[in-house]
C-alpha cells in the first residue's frame, strides 16, 4: 500500500478500499492481503468510500465481526443488502422487488422476531438426535463418491467430480429433491452465487429475478406434492408449517427453500475443496491424518478457516453506536470481513499458515 494522505483519520485509503469492494481482487490474494493487512495494522475499522459504491465500514478484527455479529439488536440484518453490491446493482434489486434491498428473505436477511419464528420451523428436524439417523446414509453417499472417483484412473478435476457432488446429494437428500434435479439446482445455485461470473450468469438484466422465480416455480410443485404426499424431508416441514396461524407466504417458502438448497452444499464444497488443496500443497499432513484419526476434527475446522466460504455480510447499525473508538451512525452499513477476521493474529498463531 502506498501512503497517500487520508482525507481523514477514518476513512481507508483508496487503493486499501477498492480491493475490499472488487470481488475480482479474490483473484488476486497478494493485492487482497495487502489491503487487508494495511487496515488490520493501521484502520482495522476504517470506513470505505469507493467510487459506485454506498460508503461502508470494513470491521476487520476477530473481535469486532463478533461483537456486531452478535449484537442483534444494534446491528441488523434487513434494512439494507445483506451483501456488499455497487449501487446499479442495488437500484436494480429494489425495482424488481418493490423497493426491497433484497430479492429474498432468507434468515440471513431477517431480524427478530421474524428470524426466531422462522428459524423454529426446522429447528426440531435439525436437531442431533434427528440428523444422527442420517450417519449411515451420508457415509454410503461418501462411500459412493470414493469408489467414482477412485474409478477415474488416478487423476480428475476433483472440485467437479467430488466436491461439488458429494455435498450437493446430501443436501437435497435433505430437503426432498430427487436425484435426478440435482444438476438443475447445482446450477440455479451457481447463477445465483455467480452474477459477475460470465461462465456462471444468465447475462442479461433481470438474470437475477429470472433465478428466483425458476427456483420458485420448481419448489412450489415440490411444496404442492408434499401437502398431499408428506415424508421425512424438510420440503415437508416447511409445506406444512404455519407462521403465526398461517401458510408462509410464496415469498417466505422460495426464500427457504433456496437458502437450504444454495448455502447449504456451496459452503461445504468450497471448504472440502480446500481441504484437499492443503493435502496436496501440504502432503506432510496426510499420513498424519492418517496415523491419527483424532486430528480429522481440527483439520476440518482449520479448512473452515482457511476457506472462510462465506467471505463477508452486512450489517446496519440500528442507533448511533461506538465501536474502537469510531462513531457509528444510525443507518450506517458495516461489512463484517469474515475471511480476514478468520486471519487475526491476535486469535490464530501464524494465521497466513495452514495449520
Amino acid at each position: 500500500m502506498n501512503s497517500e494522505t487520508l482525507p481523514d483519520s477514518e476513512t481507508l485509503p483508496l487503493d486499501v478500499a477498492q480491493p475490499l469492494a472488487d470481488a475480482r481482487a479474490y483473484a488476486d490474494m497478494p493485492r487482497l492481503h495487502a489491503a487487508y493487512s494495511w487496515a488490520r495494522a493501521n484502520n482495522p475499522l476504517g470506513r470505505a468510500v469507493v467510487e459506485g459504491f454506498d460508503p461502508f465500514w470494513a470491521v476487520t478484527k476477530h473481535a469486532d465481526v463478533m461483537y456486531v455479529g452478535r449484537n442483534n439488536d444494534l446491528f441488523h440484518n434487513s434494512g439494507r443488502s445483506t451483501l456488499l453490491m455497487d449501487q446499479a446493482t442495488l437500484q436494480q434489486i429494489r425495482s424488481i422487488s418493490g423497493g426491497n434491498p433484497n430479492l429474498m428473505r432468507t434468515l440471513v436477511q431477517m431480524d427478530d422476531p421474524d428470524h426466531r419464528k422462522m428459524r423454529a420451523l426446522t429447528q426440531a428436524w435439525f436437531m442431533p438426535a434427528n440428523v444422527a439417523k442420517l450417519e449411515d446414509n451420508v457415509r454410503g453417499i461418501a462411500r459412493a463418491e470414493i469408489d467414482a472417483m477412485a474409478a477415474l484412473g488416478g487423476e480428475c478435476d476433483f472440485i467437479d467430480k467430488v466436491a461439488l457432488g458429494y455435498p450437493l446429494r446430501v443436501v437435497m437428500e435433505i430437503l426432498g429433491v430427487p436425484r435426478e434435479d440435482e444438476p438443475r439446482m447445482l446450477k440455479l445455485t451457481q447463477e445465483i452465487f455467480g452474477p459477475e461470473d460470465p461462465e456462471l450468469n444468465r447475462n442479461r438484466q433481470n438474470a437475477p429475478k429470472a433465478v428466483v422465480a425458476d427456483f420458485g416455480a420448481y419448489f412450489k410443485t415440490i411444496t404442492e406434492d408434499r401437502r398431499v404426499h408428506p415424508r421425512n424431508d424438510v420440503a415437508t416441514v416447511l409445506a406444512n408449517a404455519l407462521l403465526d396461524g398461517e401458510p408462509l407466504s410464496d415469498r417466505d417458502l422460495t426464500s427457504y427453500y433456496m437458502i437450504i438448497a444454495t448455502a447449504g452444499h456451496d459452503t461445504t464444497s468450497s471448504t472440502i475443496g480446500t481441504a484437499m488443496w492443503a493435502l496436496c500443497e501440504f502432503p506432510e499432513l496426510l499420513p498424519g491424518l492418517k496415523a491419527d484419526l483424532s486430528l480429522i476434527p481440527a483439520f476440518i475446522d482449520e479448512a473452515v478457516r482457511w476457506a472462510t466460504p462465506v467471505r463477508h455480510f452486512m450489517r446496519s447499525a440500528t442507533a448511533d453506536a461506538e465501536l474502537r473508538g469510531r462513531r457509528i451512525a444510525k443507518g450506517d452499513w458495516l461489512r463484517l470481513c469474515y475471511w480476514y477476521a478468520n486471519r487475526d493474529d491476535d486469535v490464530f498463531d501464524q494465521p497466513f499458515e495452514f495449520r
